[in-house]
């Protein structure tokens, strides 16, 4: 066990006082004590491939511990009110809004998203928490008479294990607190290897809010995330990652029946029709093809462009992706940093191999950088591929890169079809003036989320999931919220 200042934290919140948090050393928090192992490790800041700080490596002891901390705290917390477990999320987003520039600090070195997003991620979580704050799930009342009432309720699961990944660790880890929290379950964090410290330092903080064992948090390599998911006592596993790592998770979850939400990988279609305004839409398809160096799940993977604009289409879209500043995330107006580690690297570097090798057009960029990025960082020019085939690697393929294909397209029901192929349907979208032929064409696409005119909006009332291989289950939202609990119906017998 190392030092602990939570008690103190806990104290001087009480008294009116929060103590800021340093952000120079990492621990896990189990039961609201900062805990280390006997083994460490490190990971790099991708923009320099300098080593961030040491962070614990979590042993089944560690999991052992922290599981039966949260099943200990459940007992009491799941008997507190909704208005106060409320309360307790709107205090810690509070706090959170009040280390801000410590956190995205700390976002930008561990992830390399440049500053002004990692302050827009840390401002959706802290909507987030707030907007959870307030959300419940309405009892039904399926029948009531003078004889019988019967009543549809929702209780919570108990023990859930929140798995996050290394692209958007502050607002994916929210996004798992906030609905577990509220719902009244305890939930232990499991970041990402890649991406730990922000996790770290959420559950440090939270501790200031939250009863022992309520929320935990735990680092390690590799082998943590089967600890978690076969362990008898979590009652669900929560993870957002790739579809292979989600099919892993659901078979290790299977012997005990855990319940799980798997937000899975995507490789969003965005089709857009004849009659758009390109120097209108174009800066906003950029950014969502190319924001967080194209490392989100829903980001625009595959622009399809009906052929009577196509070549003032692609000429506009070239030029405007051209002006974005790649570089390191701390420097001013950089929109594209690098790529966050070394295997995303070699995945995305391979891709961009492809392009000599499969004889596709770059209709931007396309340099492959060198294979050892030691001392110089994970970067790539962002790169267009002009109408590659459709079944190329780069159209069937998710690259969570920055490489965008831009395909034609001439008929509608050939453009949904090509859309619709594959085993991924996380979102999608249409593009258009008409919105009744955007409508009619969006309720043909298969995606979880689709959007008219618009890609990757989200919202914390919005439930988002996906179809297909991108996911089981929705979050947030209040479909989302029921995910964190068990169904219950109620018969009352008003007569005996």
């Amino acid at each position: 066990m190392a030092p602990s200042a939570i008690s103190n934290g806990v104290s001087n919140v009480a008294n009116g006082h929060t103590p800021k948090l340093e952000f120079e050393t990492y621990y896990n928090l189990i039961n609201n004590e900062l805990t280390k192992t006997a083994k460490s490790r490190h990971n790099i800041n991708p923009a320099t491939t300098e080593p961030n700080p040491e962070v614990p490596v979590s042993t089944q002891e560690d999991v052992d511990e922290a599981v039966a901390a949260a099943r200990a705290a459940f007992k009491t917390w799941s008997k507190t009110t909704l208005e106060e477990r409320g309360e307790k999320l709107v205090a810690y987003a509070d706090a959170i809004d009040g280390h801000k520039d410590d956190f995205a600090k700390l976002l930008t070195s561990e992830q390399g998203k440049p500053l002004a997003q990692s302050y827009v991620e840390i401002g959706m979580a802290i909507s987030w928490l707030r907007a959870f704050s307030t959300m419940k799930i309405p009892d039904e009342v399926i029948e009531d008479n003078e004889d019988l009432l019967i009543i549809h309720t929702n209780v919570p699961l108990g023990v859930v294990g929140g798995i996050v990944p290394w692209n958007y660790p502050i607002l994916l880890a929210v996004g798992k607190i906030a609905p577990a929290l509220i719902t009244a379950n305890t939930l232990i964090l499991k970041p990402s290897p890649y991406a730990p410290y922000c996790n770290l330092k959420l559950a440090e903080l939270a501790a200031r809010f939250f009863p022992p064992g309520v929320l935990q948090a735990l680092s390690g390599a590799e082998d943590l995330g089967p600890m978690f998911t076969t362990h008898p006592d979590v009652d669900k596993i929560a993870f957002t990652g790739s579809i292979a790592t989600g099919k892993k998770v659901m078979a290790a979850a299977a012997p005990t029946l855990k319940r799980v939400t798997l937000e899975l990988g995507g490789n969003d279609p965005a089709i857009i029709c004849d009659d758009v305004d390109v120097e209108a839409i174009i800066p906003k398809l950029a950014n969502v093809s190319f924001l967080c160096c194209s490392q989100i799940c829903m980001m625009i993977k595959r622009l399809y462009v009906h052929e009577s604009i196509y070549p003032r289409f692609l000429a506009a879209f070239v030029a405007h992706t051209r002006a974005f500043k790649v570089g390191p995330g701390t420097d001013p107006d950089v929109f594209i940093g690098p790529v966050q580690n070394k295997m995303q690297f070699d995945k995305v570097r391979t891709m961009y191999q492809h392009i000599a090798a499969e004889n596709w057009t770059a209709a931007l960029g396309g340099d492959v950088p060198d294979p050892d990025p030691t001392g110089k960082g994970y970067f790539f020019t962002p790169t267009i591929i002009d109408n590659p085939p459709e079944d190329s690697a780069i159209v069937t393929e998710e690259p969570f890169g920055p490489i965008l294909p831009v395909l034609k397209w001439k008929d509608e029901e050939d453009v949904i079809g090509r859309a619709n192929a594959g085993k991924t349907g996380l979102g999608a979208s249409v593009w258009s003036k008409d919105l009744r032929r955007a409508e009619r064409m969006a309720r043909r696409l298969e995606a979880g989320s689709v959007w008219v005119n618009s890609h990757f909006d989200v919202a914390p009332r919005v439930p988002f999931g996906g179809h297909k291989w991108s996911g089981v289950g929705m979050e947030w939202g209040v479909l989302g919220l029921k995910g964190y609990c068990n169904p219950q119906t109620l018969w009352l017998k008003k007569r005996v």
